[in-house]
């Protein structure tokens, strides 16, 4: 195309530049044609500017031209493929700077059409879920078109034994924007006894702008990337070693029904019978006098005091009543609370020192982050590191053990804070300050002598 040409001072050119659309991830050209309307050879630098300008080029940059001649000039566009070139009109801009008459600089524009390109990133985590009836699945989808979509999902298995459900259950993406979903698999019938069942299934992630855009050109909308694949095992409610178990008890019980009980009840009944002896009749003994009969002289003596002299009560101790001579007890429960408040980006520490002649024996911990701040805790006992927490993963954390971990006199408990940033409270305002509190509960007890 040669433009009519065009002056807005000495040295001006004539300049114009053809309207042009383009693909992100293609290239497409288009053309300026400068001419020199002046009396004098000038150079020209041209130097694309604009929202095009970080995937745009101007070949040649430099030109000369004499007086009344003109040449034209390519201009690549390549927009990369990417969410961050949105689809849609955007300006472009040539700057045409003569070197003679710099005052005279000329800026022509036009218009470049970014056309649209859809393009889903999704995963599905975990791909194997292990249940009786149901399984839980997270859907992390992300849009890497350069326009916005809306984003539903179609679940298949074949067979149609499972019932899906997904919260939410279509997401509206921004290019660039990321969200999850979560998807709940549901069986109706249970597996009692036998193998594990597992039960395929496939979700197809659905672009609504795609199907719209495929729907108004009347060509079949097609899927960025292959449907999601995963499964749901659903394991029985007895599982094979409980029927192991069952059959062995079955074993054992019929065996002592069959054998072992008529055994025990046989030696039993004959045992008795041993014991049990027939009673003689009156008559029956000696010399014609009943058994059992005597002359009555045997008789014997005893002190009649019912007690034995000398002797002590059970269980008292010769010494006098319990505990006249024991200690007292070894400790009492104690607590106390660490308070830290730093700023973002700093480091802060607080601690408590154990009192001198006193052993501290800590078996509960528990480290509160009621703002929602980021960093890491660290907490040491003495000169022992005890755990780093990172801030972000908890609100309320409590630590428990049976075993007390005892901290000398003189040795300290600390809570060192390194705050990233600081949380949102309750309020719904951003606090200026990290609060971390930690509360350390135990039995403090005096050094033994």
């Amino acid at each position: 195309m040669t433009p009519s040409a065009a002056s807005s001072g000495p040295g001006a050119p004539g300049l114009d530049i053809p309207a042009v659309s383009v693909t992100p991830g293609g290239t497409a050209t288009t053309s300026l044609t400068v001419r020199n309307d002046s009396d004098i050879v000038e150079a020209y630098t041209l130097e694309v500017v604009g929202d095009c300008a970080p995937w745009a080029a101007v070949e040649p940059a430099r030109i000369s031209l004499y007086p009344g001649t003109s040449e034209t000039v390519t201009i690549t566009l390549a927009p990369p493929r990417s969410p961050e070139v949105r689809a849609g009109d955007v300006p472009l801009g040539v700057r045409v700077l003569p070197a003679e008459h710099p005052e005279s600089v000329t800026v022509p524009e036009t218009t470049v059409h970014v056309e649209e390109f859809h393009e889903l990133r999704t995963e599905i985590l975990p791909r194997r879920r292990r249940g009786w009836l149901r399984g839980r699945y997270r859907l992390a989808v992300r849009n890497e078109g350069n326009t916005p979509t809306r984003v539903s999902f179609r679940p298949e298995q074949a067979g149609e034994e499972l019932r899906f459900g997904f919260v939410p259950a279509d997401l509206t993406l921004e290019p660039g924007e990321s969200a999850e979903t979560r998807l709940r698999v549901r069986i109706g019938k249970p597996v009692w006894f036998g193998k594990p069942a597992v039960w395929p299934f496939t979700v197809h992630t659905i672009d609504g702008a795609a199907e719209a855009q495929a729907e108004a050109s009347a060509r079949p909308a097609t899927y960025v990337r292959p449907p999601l694949e995963a499964e749901f095992v659903q394991i029985p409610i007895f599982p094979k070693w409980l029927l192991a178990l069952l059959a062995a008890i079955l074993a054992l019980l019929l065996a002592w029904f069959a054998l072992v009980r008529p055994a025990v009840r046989s030696a039993a009944r004959q045992a008795a019978d041993e014991v049990v002896q027939p009673r003689p009749t009156p008559g029956g003994g000696k010399n014609g006098q009943s058994p059992g009969t005597g002359n009555g002289a045997g008789t014997g003596t005893g002190n009649g005091t019912g007690k034995e002299q000398g002797g002590t009560g059970p269980g008292v101790p010769a010494g006098g009543g319990p505990g006249g001579t024991g200690t007292a007890g070894g400790g009492e429960q104690s607590s106390t609370t660490i308070d830290v408040e730093t700023g973002g980006g700093q480091d802060k520490t607080g601690s408590y020192t154990v009192p001198q002649g006193k052993v501290f024996g800590i078996t509960d911990i528990v480290v509160a982050n009621f703002q929602g701040d980021e960093g890491v805790m660290t907490i040491t006992f003495g000169d022992r590191k005890i755990t780093t927490i990172a801030l972000e993963t908890f609100r309320n954390q409590d630590y428990h053990w049976v075993t007390p971990i005892e901290i000398p006199a003189n040795a300290t408990v600390t809570a060192k804070v390194s705050c990233a940033k600081p949380g949102t409270p309750a309020t719904g305002r951003q606090a200026q300050q990290c609060h971390e509190v930690l509360n350390v509960s135990g039995v403090l007890a005096n050094v033994a002598q």
